[in-house]
């Protein structure tokens, strides 16, 4: 059932102080239906955010009070309330969007009230070509191929299989790879894709494992389609390289997969490994400070999604912060102007011409050692 919670955060100001306006951020995640997977870890992150930053003052002096809203994992729902958080709540700005189909659907109300949108979802569509006032940290798909194919390069790879689903992203990621695959030398040599429903992909395993030459096998998916397709391939005994997109650097894929994720190779974000991280790391104590609020606050371990939702949050604050003002076009200019912000996905630089701000370097490469989360060097 969709939720539509309004939570004003922080106590409210004596009737003698000084009348400060709220900051009013609207916040639209799929908290359930098929993608709760991405959208709840991010509810609960900007929860647990918003009370830290009201504890600790608010924004320039101000409560922050978030507008949080559930899709559903409805493309359509996300649009109706980014209408709603303009029109009737009065938003200084707004973030979300767990999927990049949600994303999308919100970019034109977005663009055309002329407010600051931080987005949490990976399509690179998303900042590319650049939309004036839309900004987003995590990764996306392309870089999710790059890093892969440099990857199979390193290990003298040469020739892929993709498989993926049929949804936005799962799309978008296969055209991708299938786009700069002969900038590394990589030849895409078969195909496969499955339905929403289906729940196992031998037939297309077996096509693969048939296909001569084919040395990686690349899961372009999120959600449960790449649990099934990694325990397919180890029912099959299949021996090529398997990966993983970052939309699999879950705790529910780790426990989906169990005994049969081993061994894979995924790229994402530090965050997902911050123990196999040298104690000398610069960004392992705001890494493990995040990773213990999470726990303490939600008894979980935080994904590479709830991190976004920690940088997409804590980007726009920043920019307030620098801004002096929440007024929409100072935010939006200081967000473009961004210049060292360090979040789990490292450290982030925007400019007119790149509303993303990281670079493949940011990426790493993991795989899942006994069970969990560990760099593919600490792995060895």
């Amino acid at each position: 059932m969709k939720r539509s919670i309004a939570l004003a955060l922080g106590a409210a100001c004596m009737a003698a102080a000084p009348a400060f306006a709220d900051v009013k951020i609207g916040v639209v995640v799929s908290a359930t239906g098929p993608a709760s997977f991405l959208g709840e870890p991010q509810r609960q992150t900007v929860e647990m955010l918003a009370k830290q930053i009201n504890e600790a003052g608010g924004i320039n002096g101000e409560k922050l009070r978030l507008f949080v809203y559930d899709d559903g994992s409805d493309a359509s729902a996300s649009r109706n309330y980014a209408v709603r958080l303009i029109d009737n709540d009065g938003v200084d700005a707004i973030v979300g969007g767990s999927g990049t189909g949600n994303s999308m659907a919100m970019i034109p109300v977005i663009e055309d009230a002329e407010i600051p949108f931080v987005s949490f979802s990976g399509g690179v569509e998303i900042i590319d070509p650049v939309k004036h006032w839309v900004f987003k940290p995590p990764h996306t798909d392309l870089m999710a191929c790059e890093k892969i194919f440099v990857d199979m390069r390193d290990l003298g790879l040469t020739k892929a299989a993709l498989i993926a689903g049929q949804g936005g992203f799962a799309k978008s990621m296969a055209a991708r790879c299938k786009q700069v695959a002969p900038s590394y030398d990589i030849q895409v040599v078969i195909e496969e894709s499955y339905g929403p429903r289906d729940s196992d992909m031998t037939p297309q395993l077996n096509r693969i494992r048939g296909t001569a030459g084919v040395e990686a096998v690349i899961s372009a998916d999120i959600g449960q389609g790449p649990a099934i397709v990694t325990r397919n391939f180890r029912q099959l005994g299949m021996d090529q390289v398997l990966y993983m997109s970052h939309g699999a650097a879950t705790q529910g894929y780790l426990d989906a997969v169990g005994q049969a994720g081993e061994g894979i190779r995924i790229p994402a974000p530090l965050l997902m490994a911050v123990n196999s991280m040298k104690d000398d790391d610069p960004y392992k104590p705001m890494l493990t400070k995040f990773r213990e609020d999470f726990i303490q606050a939600t008894g979980r371990q935080p994904d590479a999604f709830a991190g976004y939702a920690h940088d997409g949050l804590l980007l726009l604050i920043d920019a307030m912060k620098r801004a002096g003002t929440t007024k929409a076009k100072a935010v939006r200019d200081a967000l473009e102007a961004t210049d060292g912000f360090e979040g789990t996905v490292g450290r982030i630089k925007m400019s007119p011409t790149d509303h993303l701000g990281i670079t493949l370097e940011s990426f790493q490469m993991m795989t899942i050692k006994d069970g969990n989360w560990a760099l593919v060097d600490s792995a060895k």
